[in-house]
């Protein structure tokens, strides 16, 4: 039995080292699971051919693009939540829940429709070649019918983060991502589905995951709540969401455009350029996902403590998280490194590819190494609610600075210029992040915070 009487007594008391572990250990386990179930689909889609494992990298455009409709809407609510339950207003608290909740899921609805009616100039505009779009076209479609769960499911799993509850929202996004790796082996070798096979696989887990964390607001193990009686689409608080997860916003959907023009550009050198980045990307993601994990479990920190006027344990919750996330980050992108040909052959066994593949990754591993430092700045400032710091520097890795980069890169040093255009978009970024991080820390030590 935990020595806390309430969540908040936890939240504002418990030693910052222990618990930001406790929350980012299962939110780092839900992201490898995410992130495994996504490698799962390029690993058995590539082992159709080239094209169909170049259409898994067109698609993540469009999941980008979901994602950051409800990265907005559950970053935006559960950063606000977290800060009115560190002030003990509960019922102000169910109203941002609520909103936040139904926003992403009418959200969604919109974009299976508008999606499905403009599917193949959508599919083409996120990098489709003639060879590619077959694949990405009946790939899409199937993500699209997921969209509704997808985006609704980010609110719910960023509302059970952001009160402390991350082992909630790790059972539901494992439990439909060991699902989701269980129906492709199903439904792609058994049943021999092809690339549809995929497609289904990762809807089913989608909506699977969605019920799991619906049940747990259900059997009211939340303090927020997700009934339609707290809903209110007022400026105010549909304002606030949207404001405070602009930087979520910014992050995906740049992210979505990136993929967009690296899918273009890369086009350039045939599908297998495609699906080379696409493989890379996705391993570097991974490796991405534990400095991620471990940020997001700062989050709630962060947010709660901030609420409650505890600086020093803010400060100190984002120096053990750039600490942690620094020495994880650094042993996986040295293994990784030093295994690249292999990593690139588990996906497609394709010389071409992996020739292609190989020193994308190498220099992804390389700009990994300065990831951490600033998934702490944005974590740290969207939780607080400084909303311009964060929006700015979240666009920064994947947009203000990756997409001038990659088009400079591209047109000057040719296929090594898009190879490398991640990793400069890193080192870039992480410089930028200096300047707002001494100026906060420093306004904490001389008590200025407005």
């Amino acid at each position: 039995m935990s020595k806390y009487k309430t969540q908040f007594d936890m939240m504002t008391q418990q030693p910052v080292p222990s618990l930001i572990l406790k929350l980012g250990i299962p939110t780092m386990i839900s992201m490898f699971i995410t992130t495994l179930y996504n490698m799962a689909d390029s690993y058995f889609v590539g082992q159709i051919n080239t094209s169909a494992s170049g259409a898994t990298s067109v698609v993540m455009g469009l999941m980008a693009i979901l994602q950051a409709m409800g990265f907005m809407f559950g970053h935006g609510s559960g950063s606000i939540i977290s800060r009115k339950l560190g002030q003990k207003d509960i019922e102000s608290a169910r109203n941002y829940s609520a909103t936040g909740f139904y926003s992403a899921l009418f959200s969604g609805f919109a974009i299976l429709i508008l999606g499905g009616i403009f599917l193949t100039p959508l599919m083409v505009l996120l990098g489709s070649t003639p060879t590619i779009l077959p694949y990405s076209r009946t790939y899409a479609i199937c993500i699209l019918c997921a969209a509704p769960a997808l985006v609704s499911s980010c609110v719910m799993n960023n509302i059970l983060r952001y009160e402390g509850r991350a082992f909630f929202a790790m059972i539901g996004l494992t439990s439909g991502g060991i699902v989701n790796i269980f129906l492709d082996a199903l439904f792609m070798q058994k049943m021999n589905m092809g690339i549809l096979g995929a497609g289904l696989a990762t809807a089913i887990s989608q909506y699977l995951s969605w019920f799991i964390l619906l049940t747990m607001f259900i059997l009211k193990k939340t303090q927020t709540s997700l009934s339609f009686k707290y809903t209110k689409f007022n400026i105010t608080i549909l304002g606030d969401i949207v404001t405070t997860g602009l930087p979520s916003l910014a992050r995906q959907g740049l992210a979505s455009i990136s993929t967009m023009l690296l899918n273009n550009a890369a086009g350039a050198y045939g599908d297998a350029a495609i699906a080379a980045m696409g493989i890379a990307n996705r391993v570097s993601m991974f490796i991405f996902s534990a400095a991620l994990g471990i940020g997001q479990g700062f989050q709630p920190v962060a947010g709660f403590n901030f609420g409650a006027k505890k600086y020093d344990r803010v400060r100190q919750g984002f120096f053990f998280t750039l600490s942690f996330g620094s020495l994880l980050l650094g042993i996986a992108s040295i293994a990784v490194f030093l295994n690249a040909g292999e990593c690139i052959r588990v996906f497609r066994n394709d010389p071409e590819v992996i020739t292609i593949g190989i020193p994308a990754l190498h220099a992804q591993c390389i700009g990994l190494f300065f990831v951490p430092f600033q998934v702490c700045n944005n974590m740290m400032f969207q939780s607080i609610g400084y909303k311009f710091n964060a929006t700015f520097l979240s666009a920064l890795r994947n947009g203000l600075f990756f997409i001038p980069v990659l088009l400079a890169f591209s047109w000057i040093f040719g296929l090594a210029g898009i190879q490398v255009a991640q990793a400069a978009a890193d080192v870039l970024t992480c410089l930028a992040c200096i300047p707002f991080t001494v100026s906060f820390f420093r306004k904490i030590s001389n008590n200025s915070l407005k």
